[in-house]
């Protein structure tokens, strides 16, 4: 089970997964195995700070803000810069978070991006690029232990 949904508020998908709370919890914080490998800073723990970059397209710093294992893992985006926006910083203040719910046999996901809004230049991009990484990398993690982050790109040797 999928779903999407966009309010005035945010955009959020949420999904079912056949394993225990405390699984998803750990797959969510391993950000670099399903969002990207390109990943500075620590991701698992309360306060803890990381820088998340996408070739020259996107960069953002993200503060863990709330890490409760089992139930609800939330980022506060700091700083924010995308290259193809007028308003560079549109993510910056935004929180995402994901909320982790034991369904029976099951473990639902609720992910939200609070405060991206459908009056972002970004957000088809970023709604599309969410969907990808919540509903194939994510769910790929948890189900298989195999996401599909971007991957590190490679510094020019000489």
């Amino acid at each position: 089970m999928s779903t999407s949904q966009v309010d005035h508020e945010s955009f959020g998908i949420t999904f079912s997964v056949d394993r225990t709370p405390e699984e998803v919890f750990h797959a969510i914080n391993d950000v670099r195995g399903w969002w990207s490998e390109d990943i500075d800073g620590s991701t698992d723990k309360l306060h803890d700070e990381f820088t998340y970059r996408h070739r020259d397209i996107h960069c953002c710093q993200i503060r863990v803000t709330e890490a409760i294992p089992g139930k609800r893992v939330t980022w506060l985006v700091l700083d924010n810069y995308f290259t193809f926006t007028e308003d560079k910083r549109e993510w910056q203040g935004t929180e995402i978070q994901f909320e982790i719910i034991p369904k029976g046999e099951k473990t639902e996901v609720r992910f939200r991006h609070l405060g991206l809004v459908s009056d972002y230049e970004c957000f088809d991009i970023c709604s599309n690029s969410w969907d990808f990484y919540m509903n194939t990398s994510l769910r790929g993690l948890i189900g298989t232990g195999q996401g599909l982050p971007n991957q590190k790109e490679q510094e020019a040797s000489i």
